[in-house]
């Protein structure tokens, strides 16, 4: 494949600096990274979908190239739509990872007239109870950032059983360990002024009203195929797919399989 042109910069927006990554034409399509990594988790999919469509991905604020939250109020969901007004950016697929997919999730329920359709990939639902496993771990990640310092808390997390299969190739481990290092481990040991979300997602899935694809590794935790589960019965019309051999990170971990899988549901819109 030619490599495709694309608008790389900083956007001063939303009262932060957000870094993003702009291209190819036709419908818009937006990424949406997940806790810890940044735009290049979505290397596999970003040239191949900027075939046919405008894709923009970036960092979160706070993650990757952007700028971390300072004490002001701030929404993930109010950055986005700025960023999508900077770059005029109409309508879009919104498809969002792990974290990113609660942010798809509450952007969908904000802006729904800028949202096209929805894709949420093993994510993140705001008012879901975590499994006491996860809440645990995520507790002494965050403690040991305290005690032991970032560096510490990020081997740790290196270590989640959310990344197992993606460490099982060498390649993918590599580039999963080189975007952890590049971020900052600011969540651990600051308070995240994000604006509350009330009342929480789970309440007003029924409001979602566009297209909406499910995508689930097979052997991700628990905590992410019962978030699945409930995406699927309260989305109206949601479609979901569990893609096989693959934990938290399908689009990563199985990108030829999965761009198959988005590329169908694109095809149906």
């Amino acid at each position: 494949m030619s490599e495709i042109h694309a608008q790389r910069g900083y956007a001063e927006v939303a009262g932060t600096r957000l870094y993003y990554e702009l291209a190819g034409a036709g419908p818009a399509l937006v990424l949406i990274h997940g806790f810890a990594v940044d735009a290049r988790v979505w290397d596999a999919q970003f040239e191949t979908l900027a075939a046919t469509h405008r894709v923009l991905r970036y960092d979160l604020r706070g993650f990757g190239r952007s700028a971390a939250p300072g004490t002001a109020p701030y929404s993930h969901t109010g950055d986005l739509h700025a960023l999508m007004q900077h770059l005029r950016i109409d309508p879009a697929v919104i498809v969002g990872l792990s974290m990113g997919g609660w942010i798809a999730t509450h952007f969908v329920l904000t802006h729904p007239e800028a949202t096209r359709a929805l894709v949420l990939i093993d994510a993140v639902l705001i008012g879901a109870e975590w499994s006491p496993e996860w809440k645990s771990r995520w507790g002494e990640i965050k403690t040991l950032a305290v005690q032991s310092g970032i560096e510490a808390a990020k081997r740790r997390w290196l270590e989640h059983p959310i990344f197992a299969l993606a460490h099982m190739n060498e390649e993918l481990s590599a580039q999963l360990a080189r975007m952890v290092a590049d971020y900052s481990g600011w969540h651990w040991v600051n308070p995240d002024p994000h604006e509350p979300i009330e009342p929480p997602d789970i309440k007003r899935l029924h409001k979602i009203a566009v297209p909406t694809l499910i995508v689930t590794g097979e052997y991700d935790m628990r905590d992410f195929h019962a978030n699945a589960q409930l995406f699927q019965q309260r989305i109206h019309h949601a479609r979901a797919v569990v893609i096989a051999s693959v934990g938290h990170l399908p689009n990563f971990e199985a990108a030829t399989t999965f761009n198959r899988h988005l590329r169908e549901f694109l095809a149906g819109l």
